[in-house]
């Protein structure tokens, strides 16, 4: 089956107006300028109920329809997606702040229409678990029916995606409720997607907490998917008990990275770099801890200097940024916040950590710290901005001692010039995913979640789709 979109592509502005509430709502604020985006509804309980409703009528005729059927459908949006692309990644860079260019605003939209892609493509077929000439057993995966998905701020569209695409591809329809920061990203997104889906699939309440609140709680919720910080995960799991829903938890993450002695530091700086700051920082699996070895500590550090004072950083839709603001005041008082934690304890910033004080917009200098104790605030505690420490260890047993001490495990990372040294280190290091000379380079074929307190439930790949059905067996 194939499908295509015949919608026209749409301008920027053609997105705002066509989300727009007809009345009421408020105004979404560019992180980077201050100046108006757009304007946002405000949605309300009883227009949640609706959403759910009307996904829940829809979920039948949805699910009726085969996987390649629904595969079309995700292929479609995919067109639409890509059709749209340079109005959807001007819009993201306005309302989040991120720049055009880099693994930035262009960059997520892309991945949006990749990750659609890659998930019509899996095959799902029923598995034999018992076919010995006596007894026969198979496991099928069936539809949930309403997927409930709350997504953060800091990649509102990617996330959305990863969290709908499965859903969908599964045969359940989506009720989205994106971040109050980034609505209009999500809002857009849904709008062009829906172009390629029937009426009622896919829908989008954009509110206040009292929105998220009802839908983690809701009966007519199947299952949810919620992304963003520990805390707000754990009260997700609270108010879903009643209903014993099914959740997939991607919660927050302070990730660490192990330099070996052995390693070329030039050659690595600049992944290192980019492990830390894509998207200022603001990334669940981003490198936020960096453990260095003494013999190379120095070199390591002067690298990442280097490196960034080589990356430019300001207004999104500035061809020549690669960097932005923080997406809101809030993180970036926290961001500003452990930073002077780390210069009252002694250690030594070295490059960043003086913003400018009069400058339009969230801006914090990409951030290098040395000389810091593994206790400090800003190692211990998830900055989600553009500062990095950089802890000094003298043997591979401190540094994984180290790396482990803290409660969540998203992911991690090894680096060194002997990836068999490097497998032997990952395998020690309690984190959903350890990747070796690289960070954070998601695969939408790779299975991905957390560990400890970074949540828990898988996302990508065969095995993230079938977090999204009821397994079945059939058995004769």
């Amino acid at each position: 089956m194939t499908l295509t979109s015949d919608v026209d592509a749409f301008t920027t502005t053609r997105l705002l107006d066509a989300i727009a509430p007809t009345d009421g709502g408020r105004d979404i604020l560019d992180p980077a300028t201050g100046a108006v985006v757009g304007r946002a509804p405000e949605q309300t309980p009883a227009e949640l109920e609706d959403a759910i409703a009307r996904a829940r009528a829809a979920q039948p005729s949805w699910a009726k329809l085969s996987h390649s059927e629904r595969s079309a459908h995700l292929n479609a949006a995919a067109d639409a997606i890509e059709a749209n692309a340079e109005a959807l990644a001007e819009l993201l860079s306005r309302e989040q702040g991120k720049p055009l260019n880099g693994p930035n605003a262009r960059f997520e939209v892309g991945a949006c229409a990749s990750w659609l892609r890659a998930t019509a493509s899996f095959e799902l077929a029923p598995e034999k678990v018992v076919d010995d000439g006596v007894g026969h057993a198979e496991l099928h995966y069936r539809p949930l029916g309403v997927v409930g998905a709350i997504g953060p701020w800091n990649w509102p569209m990617m996330i959305t995606v990863w969290q709908l695409a499965p859903a969908l591809r599964m045969g359940n329809t989506v009720v989205v409720k994106p971040s109050e920061y980034t609505p209009l990203s999500v809002l857009a997104l849904a709008h062009v997607i829906n172009t390629a889906l029937p009426a009622d699939v896919l829908h989008v309440v954009a509110g206040g907490r009292d929105i998220g609140e009802a839908l983690s709680g809701h009966p007519g919720i199947d299952k949810l998917m919620f992304t963003g910080s520990t805390a707000t995960g754990k009260a997700i799991i609270r108010s879903s008990a009643d209903t014993v829903k099914r959740l997939t938890l991607e919660l927050g993450g302070n990730d660490a990275g192990i330099v070996l002695p052995d390693v070329d530091a030039k050659a690595v700086a600049q992944d290192l770099f980019w492990g830390a700051f894509i998207n200022t920082g603001q990334t669940c699996a981003a490198l936020k801890r960096l453990y260095v070895h003494e013999d190379v500590y120095t070199e390591v550090c002067d690298a990442l200097v280097e490196v960034a004072a080589g990356m430019p950083m300001g207004v999104g839709l500035d061809e020549n940024n690669v960097l932005g603001p923080l997406q809101n005041k809030a993180q970036f008082d926290i961001v500003a916040t452990l930073v002077e934690s780390a210069k009252a304890s002694g250690a030594k910033v070295l490059t960043g950590g003086d913003p400018v004080a009069d400058q339009a917009g969230y801006f914090y200098p990409s951030t290098l710290v040395a000389d810091i104790d593994n206790s400090n605030d800003l190692v211990t505690q998830e900055q989600f901005g553009p500062a990095l420490p950089i802890i000094r260890y003298s043997t591979i047993d401190e540094a994984v001692e180290m790396a482990n001490a803290l409660d969540v495990g998203l992911g991690a990372s090894v680096w060194s010039s002997d990836v068999d040294r490097a497998r032997e280190v990952a395998a020690r290091i309690e984190a959903g995913t350890v990747w070796i000379n690289k960070h954070g380079a998601v695969d939408p074929r790779v299975p991905f979640g957390g560990a400890k307190q970074s949540g828990y439930g898988l996302e990508f790949g065969v095995e993230g789709l079938k977090q999204l059905g009821a397994p079945q067996i059939i058995s004769y």
